[in-house]
């Protein structure tokens, strides 16, 4: 689609989009330790929260990629507003049930619903505009969406934690009905954000329904498939590299607000300890917006291999350091991470041609390292404690370094697998 007025009205719709999932997406980083204590579950057990939503993605990505493929971005777009309402209204039976696994359900159905809007979004934005400025681009389009990621924990923090906490060892000298008073009046808790954003999503979805969108016309239609998408070793080594990256950013700001209570800072609450969450997401914010400027002219490999490397080293002196110091460094992880899925997206996709769409969506499907990273951290942190949990995430950035040095390249088998 050329550069002009054409392309403003719907890189606003997007962007907005961007910013309303992000909003509700993280959300989730103060729902898991909520649920933890609302439902009396383990780390382990928490953590289920973004598998059950990093799961839709997994799942629904290559299906809504042929949906839209099938009736276009508007019709996706409007499909996942109308599937996000529905889920997010499901939290009002799972609350009065104090049922975990309908919790899980419901958001489940949430991320089936930002699915839709996930795989209509970045492929959308990429192809709108100078295909050389893709990066610069999303990046911008991720700023707004880091807006929303910025205010989500802060605003979840309002509505499900609280100033003054009852500690674990009063809960222990409850008894039977004053526990389960105090459990149900905690579940209740999440009726007012999520109902509140099942009527934003029903209220934008039907709305959208009468804007006007254009259509990308494609000269090949052929999207190929995930067999074909195998051909091409850079794009396999970059839906692993979003695995990693989304695996670790989920993985660290799940159990920030529990790494933070545990760090020996005095008299920290839950609430307080959100604000961490907040500041890394505005870190986040913060290099995006810089981002959107410096990607015009960047090196994307190099920018990728130091922001990995300035990651990995912060997270190390988390798992070796406690207080102020270790809690700190694990937020300013965000600003390093901040830039790395707009750089890892353009490098993946780059010259797949008419595959670009299914390779696309197995980028979305990569998401998937948001299920299962955080699980992995709940296991290690139940079995040798919080800090050392967070070796996992160091993993992860050791493969970004490699994929920004050497696993972004495109062979020579990959340019064969193209003309084929």
């Amino acid at each position: 689609m050329k550069n002009g007025k054409d392309v403003v009205v719907p890189l606003l719709v997007v962007m907005s989009l961007m910013f309303i999932w992000n909003l509700s997406r993280n959300i989730n980083d103060v729902l898991v330790p909520h649920l933890k204590r609302a439902c009396q579950l383990t780390d382990f057990q928490s953590s289920l929260v973004q598998s059950a939503f990093f799961g839709g993605y997994f799942l629904l990505a290559l299906p809504v990629g042929q949906f839209i493929g099938r009736f276009g971005y508007k019709a996706g777009m409007v499909t996942g507003l109308l599937t996000a309402a529905a889920g997010a209204l499901l939290f009002f039976p799972a609350a009065d049930m104090r049922y975990y696994p309908l919790f899980l359900t419901a958001l489940f159905i949430m991320a089936a619903g930002f699915t839709f809007l996930e795989v209509t979004a970045t492929p959308y934005i990429s192809v709108l505009g100078d295909p050389e400025r893709a990066s610069s681009r999303l990046s911008l389009a991720s700023a707004v969406g880091s807006v929303g990621a910025t205010l989500g924990p802060f605003i979840g923090s309002r509505f499900l934690l609280h100033a003054t906490e009852v500690s674990p060892e009063a809960v222990g000298q409850f008894g039977p009905e004053q526990l389960a008073g105090y459990l149900n009046a905690e579940a209740q808790l999440v009726k007012t954000p999520y109902l509140s954003l099942g009527g934003l999503f029903l209220t934008i979805g039907l709305l959208l329904y009468f804007i006007k969108l254009p259509e990308i016309e494609e000269e090949n239609h052929h999207a190929g498939s995930i067999r074909d998408i195998l051909k091409f070793r850079h794009t396999v080594l970059g839906a692993l590299g979003v695995f990693c990256y989304l695996g670790a950013e989920v993985g660290i700001v799940s159990f920030l607000i529990r790494y933070a209570k545990s760090s020996g800072i005095p008299g920290l609450t839950e609430q307080n300890a959100a604000l961490f969450i907040t500041f890394y997401m505005a870190l986040v914010l913060l290099g995006r917006l810089v981002g959107a400027y410096w990607l015009r002219s960047a090196n994307p490999p190099v920018t990728l291999a130091f922001c990995s490397t300035a990651a990995l080293v912060l997270v190390c002196v988390s798992v070796t350091t406690s207080g102020y110091v270790s809690v700190y460094a694990l937020s300013l992880v965000g600003l390093f991470t901040s830039v790395m899925y707009p750089i890892l997206f353009t490098l993946s996709i780059k010259n797949l041609g008419i595959y670009t769409k299914t390779g696309s969506s197995l980028i979305i499907m990569s998401i998937v390292g948001g299920a299962v990273i955080p699980p992995v951290m709940g296991l290690v942190s139940d079995s040798f404690g919080i800090q050392k949990a967070f070796i996992v995430p160091v993993l992860c950035y050791v493969y970004l370094v490699y994929y920004a040095r050497a696993g972004h390249a495109i062979t020579q088998a990959s340019v064969v697998g193209l003309k084929h």
